[in-house]
């Protein structure tokens, strides 16, 4: 990944990998508001922030850097004085209000807070249950709409919506494009919560920051977008017509709830027994993963390419302190699986002792987000510790709870001091995905590069689960093919349960990677021998014989092909198994199939 890995300054960030934001949702009564502008959070309860007001160019560069003219900035001050700088943002709220409304005044209802807006007395609020803190929008665009529907037809037109038109609605409302949260209730299924769906937007919203704001999102007009969203309705409804025509078997593979797959430690199989397809029974046995939020229609192809295996979908969160969500396409026996001990800490504290006691009450987190490719920068953990310091020793307001807690929850930020969070030091990655410590260190390799080989990377735990089956069948030991295998995520696995490596075939393109693989390998004083090939597409059916012939066959071949294409937060060529780098899926499959083809005739 190019640039910098804190993601500070570049507006391009490439996002290798997901995931999929658990964000717990913080109750907050309807009375609660909080205002945004250009990416900061101002409380919103009518206390003033500061009893002290900066000074008079300072404070207009405050609010000019927010977005607002300067002139108009200069005339709130004027007015207010320097000494509440919410009142000021409140008058230049009201002002850009006035500027976009229409000439008589209007309201938009809420449902849980009603409010009106048609003087320079009644500043504008947003109620925080409603918003997004990752957006620049209000509720008063809504009163800016200028095309041909009206608010009275909007309004009644929700009175015989079914659940899944009406949390199309209250995601618009919120404030998040149309097109984004269709796909959404695509990806997620028809019984997600709102919260769950907000949080599969939030990683693709990613993509487009650099920060923790989205300061060059596109200000879409509210009314538009609930033009959009009946538009849209409609042509959902006709396609939905279209489908029940298609019948039960085209319909496309549902994640499962909870992210259990066949089991886990603490939730035992329940699926007893499988069958597998005559085609998918080994030799060799076979592990393939990807991300488990994938585009529509993704995994069938998946499953279909791979002997029509019933994908495997399993969270992490299950096996450490981090959520994963993976598929896995596998033809391994799923009886008497055990976990590789000592068993991970499973929540944030115990496996960050040091943050426990910094970590303040109002933080619910037991548990990170997906660990990713990239981190938050200084200036975020800054802001917020400014934030917080302005409220003293007390509490802060839920607006600002909510503020700090949505970043955290975005950035995997933890608690490492009083008012002070921080990124996710490499370490502590390797240590939550199961790889032993320093396992990415040194050697010449960067902070940037360790954060990406990491965001990368299997869990190790959770594969290792799957794997335990093997231990049984292979006493003397394994010849893997390992397929983009990263930093070796699979061979950590099987060395922790206990399997020899006997011969591994490591096929990675980044050399990077291969480094790290290559020094665990000589760290750990494997006796088994390790063949490195850089690229996948190198190996043809004569080079797979030959190696097959001088030590007699694979026994498993694992593999996780890229998943650039196939992320949520990739919006820009977020283009399934067609895309560039995760069309690398079929070499997979035809690789597969070719060690299948040969042993078959051995």
């Amino acid at each position: 990944m190019a640039g910098n890995a804190s993601g500070e300054e570049s507006d391009k960030i490439d996002w290798d990998t997901d995931d999929e934001l658990e964000i717990q949702n913080i109750p907050l009564p309807s009375n609660s508001s909080l205002t945004f502008a250009g990416g900061e959070a101002i409380s919103g309860n009518g206390e003033a922030s500061s009893s002290t007001g900066p000074s008079h160019s300072k404070l207009i560069n405050h609010f000019v850097g927010m977005g607002f003219p300067e002139k108009l900035v200069a005339k709130a001050i004027k007015e207010n004085g320097e000494g509440n700088t919410e009142t000021i943002l409140e008058t230049l709220l009201t002002y850009s209000a006035l500027e976009n409304s229409p000439e008589q005044p209007q309201c938009f209802n809420s449902p849980q807070q009603p409010e009106c807006v048609n003087s320079p007395q009644q500043p504008q609020r947003i109620n925080s249950d409603q918003c997004s803190s990752d957006y620049d929008e209000t509720f008063l665009d809504d009163l800016s709409d200028s095309d041909s529907w009206s608010e009275s037809e909007i309004t009644n037109n929700t009175d015989s919506l079914s659940e899944w038109e009406k949390k199309m609605m209250s995601l618009a409302n919120m404030g998040y494009p149309v097109e984004e949260a269709s796909i959404a209730m695509d990806r997620c299924g028809p019984e997600a919560s709102i919260a769950e769906l907000t949080d599969f937007i939030c990683a693709a919203q990613m993509a487009k920051t650099t920060d923790a704001y989205l300061q060059d999102l596109p200000n879409e007009n509210q009314g538009n977008k609930k033009r959009k969203f009946f538009e849209l309705l409609k042509k959902k409804k006709r396609r939905g017509y279209e489908n029940k025509n298609l019948g039960e078997e085209n319909e496309p593979i549902r994640l499962p709830k909870p992210m259990i797959g066949f089991g886990v430690p603490a939730e035992p199989c329940q699926l007893i027994h499988r069958t597998l397809p005559e085609a998918a029974i080994g030799p060799p046995y076979f592990y393939y993963e990807n991300v488990a939020l994938a585009p529509k229609g993704v995994w069938d192809t998946i499953s279909r390419f791979l002997y029509d295996v019933e994908p495997e979908f399993v969270d992490s969160k299950y096996f450490c302190a981090a959520a994963r969500k993976r598929g896995y396409v596998h033809n391994l026996p799923i009886n008497n699986r055990f976990p590789i001990l000592p068993l991970p800490p499973r929540t944030v504290n115990d496996a960050l002792p040091l943050t426990r006691r910094w970590w303040p009450s109002w933080d619910t987190r037991t548990k990170l987000n997906c660990l990713q490719t990239v981190i938050g920068s200084a200036k975020l953990t800054e802001r917020i510790r400014k934030a917080l310091e302005n409220w003293g020793d007390g509490e802060p307001p839920l607006t600002v709870q909510k503020y700090v807690l949505d970043e955290c929850r975005k950035w995997n930020l933890v608690w490492v001091g009083r008012n002070k969070v921080a990124p996710l030091e490499p370490d502590e990655v390797e240590m939550l995905l199961g790889f032993p410590k320093n396992h990415t260190r040194g050697g010449g390799i960067s902070r940037t590069d360790r954060y990406k080989s990491l965001g990368n990377s299997f869990q190790v735990d959770t594969v290792a689960y799957h794997l335990s089956t093997l231990k049984e069948l292979f006493p003397g030991g394994i010849n893997l093919l390992s397929l983009f295998s990263g930093i070796g995520g699979a061979e950590v696995a099987l060395y922790r349960l206990g399997i020899p490596l006997k011969n591994v075939v490591s096929v990675e393109i980044s050399e990077v990677n291969r480094n790290i693989v290559r020094g665990w390998w000589e760290q750990t004083n494997q006796k088994g021998k390790l063949i490195d090939i850089v690229d996948v597409q190198q190996l043809n059916g004569d080079r797979l014989e030959q190696l097959m012939n001088s030590f007699g066959g694979f026994d498993l071949v694992v593999g996780g092909s890229p998943c650039n294409n196939l992320a949520g937060s990739n919006r820009v060529s977020r283009d399934g198994l067609e895309g560039k780098e995760s069309a690398l899926f079929y070499d997979y499959f035809r690789i597969l199939d070719l060690v299948k083809c040969i042993m078959s005739k051995q």
